[in-house]
């Protein structure tokens, strides 16, 4: 056995091939899992997974004790999330974020304390308010001034106190693509720590002010989230520094000191193989020093600092696997008016399990996974099988020119937001989410069937 022969970041880490050429996962073979399980399947590397949550609780402990202060590593479960990998991140010692009642459900199904779970959403429902309150998460983490009250008025009924961060919108944004830059000023997130011409106070600080005043309320601490998929520390330094200002002159104006700031997450991943996305070993010293350099500035206590990784411990951990059905050459005109043919590589899924090409023009790159082939590579589109030409995969990719029906196609780091954010459109299943480990694979999340979406459907009457 071999590991992968091309360029192999986008991979995960227990990714390899036989000496027939065939692709493994954690000592599995792909065929076997296409045999077993069907195909498109969502595949997860167990250990990879387990590995990069170390890696981040490790390298951000490290560097925190190092300038006196602690880290805490909550898993982004916006990713994704399923009771195994609630658990998973429970014994890598991750706490967990979640962004809706069915996320904390599944979290606390998963065996995730409530003490170690966090509650995000831009417009949480009163019952999403009352389960985290009744189960006694570790933080509500409020987004507008109207949320404080609901919150408030949800602990008061239920005679607790809530533990709340409020969300900060810094000024400062990072990520390749606007619907993911998540702390400018115009968007649905947080409130800003810039003061409006003539008013005294930013929104944020009159939210704190609002909050210390609300004796069903207790202010845990200050919460920024920029962007996802960046490439560098600069913007995570620069928010840091705005949370630490507005955190000192809470201070100033009524002697109250946050103990810890939320940074968010948004750590880039190499889904190209051209790519090397920065190791949380490089993130975490940068960001420490820095925060330690601007609380000498700011005469104020380092802060506890928590973070909020969900892509960069799952997205290299998965790959999806399908089955090539048609394929189609298509001439095509370039645009010096030179003519020449892509071959269009239909697989058996598509934009229902995976939007984000088509949400964001994003990329990602796919081998041939049963075999492999010294035939000529060829450009081609690899697409779905969706009534929509914006069905696709990946735009242009050099493939085997004996690329044929029946071949199985991997595409690498799709761990994060495949599944997640995977529809039924068209009517299509859903796939399964498998978990491979030291030559075994067990499933996460079964596929759907249509048993499933007959059983949602009422019906044309009784």
């Amino acid at each position: 056995m071999t590991t992968l022969d091309l360029l192999d970041s986008p991979w995960p880490n227990g990714a390899a091939r036989d000496d027939a050429g065939e692709m493994l996962l954690a000592g599995v073979p792909v065929t076997r899992l296409a045999n077993e399980y069907g195909t498109p399947a969502y595949l997860i590397d167990e250990t990879c997974f387990r590995e990069n949550a170390r890696s981040f609780v490790a390298e951000f402990t490290e560097a925190f004790i190092a300038i006196g202060s602690q880290a805490d590593v909550y898993y982004a479960s916006k990713a994704l999330l399923t009771k195994a990998i609630a658990r998973w991140a429970h014994e890598e010692e991750l706490h967990l974020d979640t962004a809706s009642g069915g996320e904390l459900a599944v979290a606390l199904a998963g065996g995730m304390p409530a003490a170690h779970i966090a509650l995000h959403g831009n417009n949480k429902s009163d019952d999403e308010i009352a389960a985290a309150l009744e189960v006694g998460v570790g933080r509500i983490v409020v987004d507008s001034l109207p949320e404080i009250e609901r919150v408030a008025q949800a602990a008061a009924a239920c005679g607790v106190v809530a533990p709340v961060m409020l969300r900060l919108t810094t000024g400062v944004h990072a990520g390749w693509h606007e619907f993911i830059s998540t702390a400018h000023e115009d968007q649905k997130f947080g409130l800003s720590i810039t003061s409006a011409p003539g008013e005294a106070y930013s929104p944020a600080m009159t939210a704190l002010l609002r909050i210390l005043e609300l004796p069903s309320l207790r202010l845990v601490g200050l919460h920024s989230h920029i962007g996802s998929q960046i490439a560098n520390t600069a913007g995570f330094v620069e928010a840091a520094r705005a949370v630490l200002r507005i955190r000192a002159d809470l201070v100033r104006r009524t002697g109250f000191l946050c103990e810890e700031i939320d940074l968010g997450g948004g750590y880039g991943i190499a889904y190209l193989p051209d790519e090397t996305p920065l190791t949380p070993g490089e993130i975490a010293p940068t960001l420490a020093q820095a925060i330690a350099a601007a609380c000498v500035e700011l005469d104020t206590p380092v802060p506890h600092v928590s973070i909020e990784p969900g892509r960069a411990i799952v997205g290299p951990a998965g790959i999806t696997l399908y089955t090539v059905g048609t394929i189609k050459p298509v001439t095509v005109s370039g645009a010096d008016g030179e003519t020449f043919t892509r071959r269009y590589v239909s697989v058996d899924g598509g934009m229902s399990d995976n939007i984000r090409p088509a949400l964001y023009g994003a990329k990602y790159h796919a081998e041939l996974a049963n075999r492999v082939s010294t035939a000529t590579p060829v450009l081609a589109r690899v697409v779905g099988k969706h009534c929509e030409s914006g069905d696709i995969i990946i735009d242009e990719i050099w493939l085997p020119g004996d690329v044929c029906a029946g071949d199985l196609l991997a595409v690498a780091a799709t761990g994060a937001y495949g599944r997640s954010m995977a529809s039924n459109y068209n009517l299509l299943l859903r796939p399964p989410v498998i978990a491979v480990r030291d030559g075994d694979a067990r499933v996460l999340l079964r596929r759907e069937t249509v048993a499933d979406l007959l059983a949602l459907d009422e019906g044309v009457g009784q």
